[in-house]
């Protein structure tokens, strides 16, 4: 499963962004019984580097956060994210000895980072 290191998504609407996280990354999403509309998300096992999130219901003023996923193959993850409703906004690009990188955007507006680590890229 892909991994970040700490997130929180605001959505308009949080049952549909928790469809589209879900089914590009294989998330484990569900809703928090809780009183207000908040989803929270399992990037992987416990025990493995990373931290979980929610994605919560948008109100005004409220920041939306763009974070960098960690992905095995960024293509995969690109035509992924376009099969669900979103947008790569940015093409792939090489960091050299790094790997490979590239922005997208989610059908809620957020904008996140996608890296696949390649150290022999250049």
């Amino acid at each position: 499963m892909a991994r970040v290191t700490h997130f929180e998504f605001s959505a308009d609407d949080p049952e549909r962004a928790a469809r589209f996280y879900a089914n590009v990354f294989q998330w484990d999403i569900y809703k928090w019984d809780a009183p207000e509309d908040y989803w929270l998300v399992c990037t992987g096992p416990d025990g493995d580097p990373g931290i979980d999130g929610g994605i919560v219901q948008s109100r005004e003023g409220m920041p939306r956060t763009v974070n960098t996923i960690e992905v095995d193959s960024l293509d995969v993850c690109c035509e992924r994210v376009v099969r669900n409703g979103g947008a790569v906004l940015s093409p792939k690009t090489v960091i050299s000895g790094v790997g490979y990188h590239a922005y997208c955007r989610d059908p809620e507006g957020n904008v996140f980072g996608v890296h696949q680590p390649d150290p022999e890229a250049g």
